[in-house]
């Protein structure tokens, strides 16, 4: 358990590069965005303003995650994470229709306008940066094996596309083609209501305790490679935050003997905490026929 703190405590890390990344993007982008004339630009900008939303609930989740259980809390603060990510994904939802509105406005009314060449310039820094930082937090990610920095990284590389699309845009508009770039804004809009519907559904999915069939599977997959199961007759799971809680009931030999049966459930849930990064286990055994 103290090693998943220990793990909590440094993903934080990568939150924060994320975070510090996206201010410094989301300024500049928006400002040159609007001082070249850039739509897609601009869009991207707000893009980036929805990320370090999302960094801040990461954070927040990271941080109020680890604090010990408590009277009013007794399995602990798990789930704050998850809770940070759904009101997230509302207010960036809101800014992806904000972003629609003001793309379709755009090129509705046919005022698009080849941007100033300088939005090309910060468009690519911000794949170039975007880039960097996605590679860092997978890194990051794969060394403390953490599900929320692993999302992070995914966003990370979105953005960084999302940046590279919006750079084509205006480079083609440069090119004769000045609705290239509200079409860009177009596709970011839509980007980012992905984005925020895809955070919507697996933080409420975990809220309702609810798991996927194949993460069941992988489950069972990790109890039988124990031999002396017989047969695994229930699995049940759900997540706290990104730790995950499992509920086992196995069927053994009934020749084995009580102190074989001890050993083999605690073998069992060392599998599972071990391979699936499952904060708690419960195995209940049962004599097969």
């Amino acid at each position: 358990m103290e090693e998943r703190y220990s793990e909590l405590r440094e993903g934080e890390r990568g939150a924060v590069v994320s975070l510090v990344s996206y201010i410094i993007l989301a300024i500049l982008k928006l400002t040159i965005g609007i001082y070249a004339g850039s739509v897609a630009l601009r869009a991207d900008g707000f893009n980036n303003v929805t990320d370090i939303i999302v960094s801040i609930a990461v954070l927040i989740g990271l941080r109020v995650s680890q604090k010990p259980p408590d009277k009013n809390h007794p399995y602990g603060h798990w789930k704050a994470e998850t809770v940070a990510a759904l009101i997230a994904s509302f207010i960036i939802m809101v800014v992806g229709i904000q972003v629609l509105i003001d793309a379709f406005g755009s090129f509705i009314s046919g005022s698009a306008e080849a941007p100033a060449p300088i939005a090309a310039w910060v468009g690519g820094v911000g794949f170039v940066v975007m880039f960097g930082v996605y590679l860092y937090n997978r890194r990051l990610a794969k060394r403390i094996k953490s599900q929320a920095i692993d999302s992070v990284a995914k966003d990370n590389l979105s953005d960084a596309l999302v940046s590279a699309g919006a750079t084509i845009g205006i480079i083609g508009a440069q090119f004769g083609m000045p609705w290239l770039d509200p079409i860009l804004a177009v596709v970011v809009g839509f980007i980012i209501c992905h984005t925020a519907w895809g955070i919507f559904r697996s933080s409420s999915l975990s809220l309702t305790d609810g798991i996927s069939k194949k993460e069941i599977d992988q489950l069972k997959e990790t109890i039988y490679q124990v031999e002396e199961v017989t047969a695994v007759k229930n699995v049940k799971a759900r997540y706290y935050g990104s730790s995950l809680i499992v509920d086992l009931v196995i069927e053994l030999n009934k020749s084995l003997t009580l102190e074989e049966v001890h050993d083999i459930t605690d073998l069992v849930e060392e599998r599972v905490k071990t391979e699936h990064r499952a904060i708690d286990v419960h195995v209940h055994a049962e004599p097969g026929h």
